[in-house]
């Protein structure tokens, strides 16, 4: 992004800001909390419950534990570039490259075929953890992803002040 770049300024300040925020430290916070949670009962009471299962239902728990995983190590990686812009260890401007954006996304949705023969801890796991993945698409998209010329920022308020900016010579 360049100093051109009429997304820039706003851009970085939108991304500083969000990083800055009391819905960022909550949403960190559930993220985090999620994966650990995630981790435990797939290793322990997941990894039981999945034993007990018929072949095609392991075969559904399987499938639907990895797209729960993708789904979240996204997020978490996510949300750790989130952090670091906020802690000042990468520049807003960094963390506009793609490769930083969220993915996986035709992997994150969780086949409803599969769930009737899951075991009620992963189903709830797979809904919350997707509730998140859309809510961290929706911030993304938000923040990163309107980046054609002469696009809105995604921040109105922010919109706005540019503009009295502009029109006072500011």
């Amino acid at each position: 992004m360049s100093e051109t770049d009429p997304t820039g300024p706003w851009r970085a300040t939108v991304i500083r800001d969000f990083a800055r925020s009391e819905l960022f430290e909550r949403t960190f916070q559930e993220g985090m909390d999620l994966v650990e949670e995630t981790a435990a009962y797939l290793d322990g009471a997941g990894r039981q419950e999945s034993k007990l299962l018929s072949r095609n239902a392991a075969l559904a728990y399987a499938a639907e534990s990895m797209r729960l995983t993708t789904r979240l190590m996204q997020v978490a990686s996510w949300l750790l570039v989130q952090r670091a812009v906020k802690e000042g260890d990468m520049a807003p401007e960094a963390a506009c490259d793609a490769r930083y954006r969220l993915g996986a996304q035709e992997v994150s949705k969780s086949r409803p075929e599969a769930e009737a023969e899951l075991p009620p801890g992963l189903t709830g796991l797979l809904h919350r953890a997707e509730r998140l993945y859309e809510r961290v698409r929706h911030l993304d998209e938000r923040m990163y992803l309107a980046q054609d010329e002469g696009a809105e920022p995604a921040n109105p308020v922010q919109s706005q002040f540019d503009r009295l900016r502009s029109a006072f010579g500011g």
